[in-house]
């Protein structure tokens, strides 16, 4: 199951899910991507808007409404309330309306395959030029491709900046969830460094949780500002026209 959590209160963008990108809700179009994938059985929105909602259903994908949630994923696990019938649950992100079905095939199979993996989720290499800017989160990896750490900084620091320019890790905002491995996350509440940074993943790391980061095929642009949805307007059409 893929699960979009959606909601009007944006600080940066206010009412982002029903923000029109080339001429639909950008919530319809990851919706429409989700449901593209393969592996991907149910598109979910958990939202606390009736609009969003009436939009998600529009598009094919059943809506579930919930109250005030500290993170996405805690409002996935209130939409989902004691459901036992999920093997699998995505969280995909509403502002990823470019995010390709391989990356979502990508991340499926890779939880599959390693039924060691509690969680899951995507990376990819990352330009140095964007590596200061904080809505671009990057991601540490250990050998063994798990997460040490996840940042709006610029990390690892780069007091040698070929070596730390070659180790910048996009992190793309999915996520894989064994149902057994959601419900401990949102039992623990959000922790000091999720607080901090703004970043739900840092409540997993902090609580010993393993992440496991995998290699996305393809890039993704997520939609954080007004600026962010010119520029996917743009990539959008440019594809329609078969460009880059």
């Amino acid at each position: 199951m893929a699960a979009v959590p959606a909601r009007m209160g944006s600080s940066r963008f206010p009412g982002k899910p029903l923000a029109l990108l080339a001429g639909e809700p950008m919530i319809a179009h990851v919706i429409r991507r989700a449901r593209a994938a393969r592996g991907v059985d149910e598109v979910l929105v958990a939202t606390d808007d009736e609009r969003i909602a009436r939009a998600a259903e529009a598009a094919g994908a059943v809506a579930v409404m919930t109250g005030e949630c500290a993170s996405g994923t805690d409002r996935i696990a209130a939409a989902l309330g004691g459901r036992e019938d999920i093997g699998l649950v995505l969280n995909v992100q509403g502002d990823e309306p470019l995010l390709p079905a391989r990356n979502i095939e990508v991340l499926v199979e890779g939880m599959l395959a390693r039924e060691d993996a509690a969680i899951g989720t995507l990376c990819r290499p990352l330009d140095p030029e964007r590596a200061a800017d904080p809505n671009a989160v990057k991601v540490v990896r250990r050998r063994d491709g798990r997460a040490l750490y996840f940042s709006r900084s610029m990390v690892p620091y780069g007091r040698d900046a070929g070596r730390a320019a070659a180790l910048y890790r996009l992190h793309l905002g999915i996520y894989a969830y064994r149902p057994e491995a959601l419900r401990r996350f949102v039992a623990l509440g959000p922790g000091a460094l999720e607080r901090a940074e703004g970043l739900e993943q840092l409540r997993a790391l902090e609580a010993g949780m393993e992440i496991l980061v995998f290699d996305a095929p393809e890039d993704s642009w997520g939609v954080d500002t007004p600026e962010d949805l010119e520029r996917a307007e743009a990539m959008l059409a440019a594809g329609e026209r078969g460009g880059a």
